[in-house]
Protein backbone atom coordinates (compact mmCIF):
# COMPACT_ATOMS: atom_id res chain seq x y z
CA UNK A 1 0.00 0.00 0.00
CA UNK A 2 1.35 3.40 -0.98
CA UNK A 3 2.11 5.82 1.84
CA UNK A 4 0.49 9.23 1.40
CA UNK A 5 1.01 11.89 4.06
CA UNK A 6 -0.23 15.14 2.47
CA UNK A 7 -3.54 15.79 0.71
CA UNK A 8 -5.87 18.69 -0.06
CA UNK A 9 -9.61 18.15 0.21
CA UNK A 10 -12.83 20.18 0.17
CA UNK A 11 -15.51 19.73 2.84
CA UNK A 12 -19.05 21.07 2.60
CA UNK A 13 -21.54 21.04 5.44
CA UNK A 14 -25.26 20.82 4.78
CA UNK A 15 -27.58 23.78 4.34
CA UNK A 16 -30.35 24.24 6.87
CA UNK A 17 -33.84 23.42 5.58
CA UNK A 18 -36.29 26.32 5.08
CA UNK A 19 -39.17 26.84 7.45
CA UNK A 20 -42.70 26.21 6.11
CA UNK A 21 -45.49 28.72 5.50
CA UNK A 22 -48.66 26.71 6.02
CA UNK A 23 -52.07 27.10 7.71
CA UNK A 24 -54.49 24.69 9.34
CA UNK A 25 -57.56 24.37 7.16
CA UNK A 26 -60.10 22.10 8.82
CA UNK A 27 -63.90 22.42 8.89
CA UNK A 28 -64.07 21.90 12.63
CA UNK A 29 -61.50 24.62 13.31
CA UNK A 30 -62.59 27.86 11.64
CA UNK A 31 -59.59 29.82 12.87
CA UNK A 32 -56.82 27.31 12.30
CA UNK A 33 -53.97 29.74 12.05
CA UNK A 34 -50.35 29.15 10.98
CA UNK A 35 -48.78 25.71 11.53
CA UNK A 36 -45.59 25.76 9.49
CA UNK A 37 -42.77 23.72 11.04
CA UNK A 38 -39.06 24.51 11.22
CA UNK A 39 -36.48 23.34 8.74
CA UNK A 40 -33.99 20.65 9.71
CA UNK A 41 -30.39 21.39 10.71
CA UNK A 42 -27.80 20.79 8.02
CA UNK A 43 -25.34 17.94 8.57
CA UNK A 44 -21.81 18.73 9.76
CA UNK A 45 -18.49 17.37 8.49
CA UNK A 46 -16.62 15.66 11.33
CA UNK A 47 -13.06 14.33 11.30
CA UNK A 48 -12.32 11.42 13.63
CA UNK A 49 -8.88 9.91 14.33
CA UNK A 50 -8.71 6.17 13.73
CA UNK A 51 -5.69 4.15 14.89
CA UNK A 52 -6.50 1.46 12.31
CA UNK A 53 -5.59 3.84 9.46
CA UNK A 54 -1.95 4.73 8.87
CA UNK A 55 -2.05 6.63 5.58
CA UNK A 56 -4.13 9.26 3.79
CA UNK A 57 -4.43 7.06 0.70
CA UNK A 58 -8.23 7.01 0.97
CA UNK A 59 -8.21 10.65 -0.13
CA UNK A 60 -6.22 9.98 -3.29
CA UNK A 61 -9.34 9.68 -5.47
CA UNK A 62 -12.24 11.45 -3.82
CA UNK A 63 -11.52 15.08 -2.94
CA UNK A 64 -14.92 16.55 -2.02
CA UNK A 65 -16.87 15.44 1.05
CA UNK A 66 -20.35 16.86 1.68
CA UNK A 67 -22.85 16.34 4.47
CA UNK A 68 -26.62 16.24 3.85
CA UNK A 69 -28.85 19.30 3.73
CA UNK A 70 -31.61 19.66 6.29
CA UNK A 71 -35.13 18.94 5.06
CA UNK A 72 -37.74 21.73 4.82
CA UNK A 73 -40.41 22.11 7.46
CA UNK A 74 -44.00 21.07 6.75
CA UNK A 75 -47.56 21.76 7.87
CA UNK A 76 -49.05 20.54 11.12
CA UNK A 77 -45.99 21.90 12.89
CA UNK A 78 -43.78 19.17 11.44
CA UNK A 79 -40.10 20.01 11.60
CA UNK A 80 -37.85 18.97 8.76
CA UNK A 81 -35.43 16.09 9.24
CA UNK A 82 -31.84 17.01 10.14
CA UNK A 83 -29.22 16.26 7.49
CA UNK A 84 -26.84 13.40 8.23
CA UNK A 85 -23.33 14.31 9.37
CA UNK A 86 -20.40 13.21 7.21
CA UNK A 87 -17.94 11.43 9.50
CA UNK A 88 -14.52 11.27 7.89
CA UNK A 89 -11.93 8.89 9.45
CA UNK A 90 -8.28 9.98 9.30
CA UNK A 91 -5.08 8.51 10.75
CA UNK A 92 -4.02 9.36 14.28
CA UNK A 93 -1.45 12.14 13.94
CA UNK A 94 -3.30 14.09 11.25
CA UNK A 95 -2.87 17.87 11.27
CA UNK A 96 -5.67 19.90 9.66
CA UNK A 97 -5.03 23.39 8.25
CA UNK A 98 -7.12 25.91 6.36
CA UNK A 99 -5.63 25.79 2.86
CA UNK A 100 -6.41 29.45 2.17
CA UNK A 101 -4.93 30.94 5.35
CA UNK A 102 -2.60 28.21 6.59
CA UNK A 103 -4.22 28.45 10.03
CA UNK A 104 -4.13 25.33 12.20
CA UNK A 105 -7.64 23.95 12.75
CA UNK A 106 -6.97 20.65 14.51
CA UNK A 107 -4.22 18.26 15.56
CA UNK A 108 -5.66 14.79 16.06
CA UNK A 109 -3.22 12.94 18.32
CA UNK A 110 -5.42 10.30 19.96
CA UNK A 111 -7.64 7.44 18.81
CA UNK A 112 -11.31 8.42 18.47
CA UNK A 113 -10.51 12.12 18.94
CA UNK A 114 -12.92 14.08 16.78
CA UNK A 115 -13.49 17.62 15.63
CA UNK A 116 -16.34 19.32 13.80
CA UNK A 117 -14.59 20.85 10.82
CA UNK A 118 -17.61 22.39 9.08
CA UNK A 119 -20.78 23.08 11.08
CA UNK A 120 -24.08 22.52 9.30
CA UNK A 121 -26.43 25.46 8.79
CA UNK A 122 -29.35 26.02 11.15
CA UNK A 123 -32.83 25.30 9.85
CA UNK A 124 -35.17 28.21 9.23
CA UNK A 125 -38.14 28.86 11.52
CA UNK A 126 -41.62 28.15 10.19
CA UNK A 127 -44.40 30.71 10.19
CA UNK A 128 -45.92 29.37 13.42
CA UNK A 129 -43.03 31.10 15.22
CA UNK A 130 -44.08 34.51 13.89
CA UNK A 131 -47.68 34.51 15.09
CA UNK A 132 -48.48 37.45 17.39
CA UNK A 133 -51.42 39.45 18.70
CA UNK A 134 -51.07 41.87 15.80
CA UNK A 135 -50.24 39.28 13.16
CA UNK A 136 -52.50 36.25 13.47
CA UNK A 137 -51.71 34.86 10.03
CA UNK A 138 -48.02 35.50 9.27
CA UNK A 139 -46.92 34.63 5.77
CA UNK A 140 -43.25 34.69 6.51
CA UNK A 141 -40.70 32.00 7.35
CA UNK A 142 -36.94 31.86 7.51
CA UNK A 143 -34.80 30.22 4.88
CA UNK A 144 -32.25 27.79 6.25
CA UNK A 145 -28.72 29.07 6.81
CA UNK A 146 -26.10 27.96 4.33
CA UNK A 147 -23.50 25.43 5.32
CA UNK A 148 -19.75 25.99 5.21
CA UNK A 149 -17.35 25.13 2.41
CA UNK A 150 -13.68 24.81 3.34
CA UNK A 151 -10.56 23.75 1.51
CA UNK A 152 -8.35 21.81 3.91
CA UNK A 153 -4.77 20.61 3.87
CA UNK A 154 -4.32 17.34 5.73
CA UNK A 155 -0.81 16.44 6.85
CA UNK A 156 0.09 13.21 8.60
CA UNK A 157 2.80 13.05 11.24
CA UNK A 158 3.29 9.49 12.38
CA UNK A 159 2.72 8.76 16.04
CA UNK A 160 5.58 6.51 17.13
CA UNK A 161 7.46 6.11 20.40
CA UNK A 162 10.87 5.82 18.76
CA UNK A 163 12.32 6.59 15.34
CA UNK A 164 15.13 4.72 13.60
CA UNK A 165 17.33 7.22 11.75
CA UNK A 166 20.57 7.06 9.80
CA UNK A 167 22.06 7.29 6.35
CA UNK A 168 20.70 5.04 3.56
CA UNK A 169 21.64 1.39 4.07
CA UNK A 170 22.40 1.91 7.76
CA UNK A 171 20.38 -1.20 8.58
CA UNK A 172 17.09 0.38 9.67
CA UNK A 173 14.84 -1.91 7.65
CA UNK A 174 16.74 -4.99 8.79
CA UNK A 175 16.49 -3.92 12.42
CA UNK A 176 12.77 -3.14 12.37
CA UNK A 177 12.08 -6.52 10.78
CA UNK A 178 14.20 -8.17 13.50
CA UNK A 179 12.46 -6.50 16.45
CA UNK A 180 8.87 -6.41 15.15
CA UNK A 181 6.46 -8.05 12.73
CA UNK A 182 7.03 -5.32 10.12
CA UNK A 183 8.43 -6.61 6.84
CA UNK A 184 9.86 -3.65 4.91
CA UNK A 185 11.66 -4.04 1.60
CA UNK A 186 15.35 -4.78 2.14
CA UNK A 187 18.03 -4.59 -0.55
CA UNK A 188 21.68 -3.65 -0.97
CA UNK A 189 21.22 -0.23 -2.58
CA UNK A 190 20.47 3.30 -1.31
CA UNK A 191 16.92 4.39 -0.58
CA UNK A 192 15.50 0.91 -0.17
CA UNK A 193 12.91 2.50 2.11
CA UNK A 194 10.86 5.06 0.20
CA UNK A 195 8.22 5.56 2.88
CA UNK A 196 8.11 5.26 6.69
CA UNK A 197 7.43 1.82 8.14
CA UNK A 198 5.84 1.23 11.53
CA UNK A 199 6.52 -1.80 13.70
CA UNK A 200 5.14 -2.82 17.09
CA UNK A 201 7.91 -4.11 19.36
CA UNK A 202 7.16 -6.25 22.40
CA UNK A 203 9.27 -7.26 25.37
CA UNK A 204 7.60 -9.00 28.27
CA UNK A 205 4.37 -7.13 28.97
CA UNK A 206 5.57 -3.92 27.31
CA UNK A 207 4.92 -2.92 23.72
CA UNK A 208 5.78 0.22 21.76
CA UNK A 209 5.79 1.56 18.22
CA UNK A 210 8.98 2.13 16.23
CA UNK A 211 9.12 4.05 12.94
CA UNK A 212 11.71 3.25 10.30
CA UNK A 213 12.39 6.65 8.71
CA UNK A 214 13.77 6.74 5.12
CA UNK A 215 17.48 7.50 4.92
CA UNK A 216 18.70 11.02 5.43
CA UNK A 217 21.55 12.43 3.40
CA UNK A 218 23.62 15.58 3.50
CA UNK A 219 21.47 18.70 2.87
CA UNK A 220 18.26 16.72 3.48
CA UNK A 221 17.02 19.61 5.64
CA UNK A 222 16.94 21.90 2.58
CA UNK A 223 15.24 19.45 0.26
CA UNK A 224 17.93 17.14 -1.05
CA UNK A 225 17.14 13.42 -1.27
CA UNK A 226 14.20 11.84 0.53
CA UNK A 227 14.88 12.81 4.11
CA UNK A 228 13.23 16.25 4.21
CA UNK A 229 9.88 14.69 3.28
CA UNK A 230 10.01 12.49 6.37
CA UNK A 231 11.86 14.54 8.98
CA UNK A 232 8.47 15.71 10.28
CA UNK A 233 7.60 12.14 11.25
CA UNK A 234 10.39 12.14 13.85
CA UNK A 235 9.11 15.19 15.71
CA UNK A 236 6.59 13.37 17.92
CA UNK A 237 8.79 10.49 19.02
CA UNK A 238 10.16 10.16 22.54
CA UNK A 239 13.68 9.39 21.35
CA UNK A 240 15.84 8.54 18.35
CA UNK A 241 17.74 5.35 17.60
CA UNK A 242 20.63 6.47 15.42
CA UNK A 243 22.09 3.63 13.33
CA UNK A 244 25.59 3.86 11.85
CA UNK A 245 26.84 1.17 9.48
CA UNK A 246 30.53 0.71 10.30
CA UNK A 247 31.01 -2.59 8.47
CA UNK A 248 32.35 -1.03 5.26
CA UNK A 249 34.34 1.89 6.71
CA UNK A 250 38.09 2.02 6.23
CA UNK A 251 38.68 3.76 9.56
CA UNK A 252 36.92 5.24 12.58
CA UNK A 253 36.92 8.77 11.16
CA UNK A 254 34.97 7.71 8.07
CA UNK A 255 32.42 5.97 10.28
CA UNK A 256 32.04 8.95 12.59
CA UNK A 257 31.51 11.25 9.61
CA UNK A 258 28.29 9.32 8.85
CA UNK A 259 27.02 10.15 12.32
CA UNK A 260 27.95 13.82 11.98
CA UNK A 261 26.13 14.17 8.64
CA UNK A 262 22.80 13.02 10.09
CA UNK A 263 23.19 15.03 13.30
CA UNK A 264 23.90 18.16 11.27
CA UNK A 265 20.70 17.72 9.26
CA UNK A 266 18.64 17.23 12.44
CA UNK A 267 20.04 20.45 13.91
CA UNK A 268 19.35 22.38 10.70
CA UNK A 269 15.77 21.14 10.55
CA UNK A 270 14.76 21.66 14.17
CA UNK A 271 16.53 22.51 17.41
CA UNK A 272 13.93 20.54 19.37
CA UNK A 273 14.54 17.52 17.16
CA UNK A 274 18.27 17.67 17.76
CA UNK A 275 17.72 17.75 21.53
CA UNK A 276 15.78 14.48 21.65
CA UNK A 277 17.30 11.54 23.50
CA UNK A 278 19.41 9.41 21.23
CA UNK A 279 20.54 5.80 21.32
CA UNK A 280 23.57 5.29 19.09
CA UNK A 281 24.01 1.86 17.55
CA UNK A 282 26.84 0.61 15.36
CA UNK A 283 25.22 -1.86 12.97
CA UNK A 284 26.07 -4.87 10.79
CA UNK A 285 28.76 -6.06 13.21
CA UNK A 286 28.14 -9.65 12.09
CA UNK A 287 30.44 -8.80 9.17
CA UNK A 288 33.29 -7.65 11.44
CA UNK A 289 35.90 -9.13 13.76
CA UNK A 290 35.74 -8.53 17.52
CA UNK A 291 38.85 -6.38 17.29
CA UNK A 292 37.29 -4.17 14.63
CA UNK A 293 34.05 -3.86 16.60
CA UNK A 294 35.88 -2.73 19.74
CA UNK A 295 37.99 -0.25 17.80
CA UNK A 296 34.96 1.52 16.35
CA UNK A 297 32.98 1.37 19.60
CA UNK A 298 35.83 2.86 21.65
CA UNK A 299 36.32 5.68 19.17
CA UNK A 300 32.63 6.65 19.15
CA UNK A 301 32.42 6.55 22.95
CA UNK A 302 35.52 8.74 23.27
CA UNK A 303 34.17 11.29 20.79
CA UNK A 304 30.65 11.44 22.25
CA UNK A 305 31.43 10.73 25.90
CA UNK A 306 28.53 8.29 26.10
CA UNK A 307 27.90 4.57 25.74
CA UNK A 308 27.43 3.22 22.23
CA UNK A 309 25.74 -0.11 21.50
CA UNK A 310 26.95 -2.52 18.83
CA UNK A 311 24.19 -4.60 17.22
CA UNK A 312 23.34 -6.95 14.39
CA UNK A 313 19.80 -7.28 13.05
CA UNK A 314 20.88 -10.41 11.17
CA UNK A 315 22.45 -12.39 14.01
CA UNK A 316 20.34 -10.78 16.76
CA UNK A 317 23.38 -9.74 18.77
CA UNK A 318 22.56 -7.24 21.53
CA UNK A 319 18.98 -6.84 20.27
CA UNK A 320 17.45 -7.60 23.69
CA UNK A 321 19.75 -5.02 25.27
CA UNK A 322 18.61 -2.50 22.66
CA UNK A 323 14.96 -3.22 23.49
CA UNK A 324 15.64 -2.64 27.19
CA UNK A 325 17.29 0.69 26.41
CA UNK A 326 14.33 1.63 24.21
CA UNK A 327 11.95 1.09 27.13
CA UNK A 328 14.13 3.29 29.37
CA UNK A 329 14.14 6.06 26.78
CA UNK A 330 10.37 5.92 26.39
CA UNK A 331 9.83 6.03 30.16
CA UNK A 332 12.26 8.94 30.54
CA UNK A 333 10.47 10.73 27.73
CA UNK A 334 7.11 10.35 29.48
CA UNK A 335 8.55 11.71 32.72
CA UNK A 336 10.08 14.67 30.89
CA UNK A 337 6.78 15.34 29.13
CA UNK A 338 4.88 15.39 32.43
CA UNK A 339 7.43 17.75 33.94
CA UNK A 340 7.15 20.02 30.91
CA UNK A 341 3.35 20.03 31.23
CA UNK A 342 3.65 20.88 34.94
CA UNK A 343 6.04 23.75 34.17
CA UNK A 344 3.68 25.03 31.49
CA UNK A 345 0.69 24.83 33.85
CA UNK A 346 2.68 26.64 36.57
CA UNK A 347 3.67 29.34 34.09
CA UNK A 348 0.03 29.85 33.11
CA UNK A 349 -1.05 30.07 36.77
CA UNK A 350 1.72 32.56 37.50
CA UNK A 351 0.46 34.72 34.65
CA UNK A 352 -3.10 34.52 36.03
CA UNK A 353 -1.96 35.56 39.49
CA UNK A 354 0.00 38.46 38.05
CA UNK A 355 -3.05 39.63 36.12
CA UNK A 356 -5.26 39.30 39.23
CA UNK A 357 -2.82 41.38 41.28
CA UNK A 358 -2.97 44.13 38.69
Amino acid sequence: MRFIDEVRITVISGHGGPGAITFRREKSIPFGGPDGGDGGHGGSVILVADENINTLINFRGKKVFAAEDGQPGAGRQLNGKDGLDYVLPVPVGTIVRNADTGALIADLKYHDERVVIAEGGNGGRGNINFKSATNQAPRIAQPGLEGQELILDLELKLIADLALIGLPNAGKSTLISAISAARPKIADYPFTTLEPNLGVVTMGERSWVVADIPGLIEDASIGKGLGVKFLKHIERTSALVHLVDVSWCLDEFEAFEQYVVVRTELEKYSEDLALKRELICLTKIDAMTEEEIKKFQDFFEQQLDKKVLTISGVSGRNIDELKSLMIKCIDMGKIAKKEKEKDRAKSIMDEIYIVDED
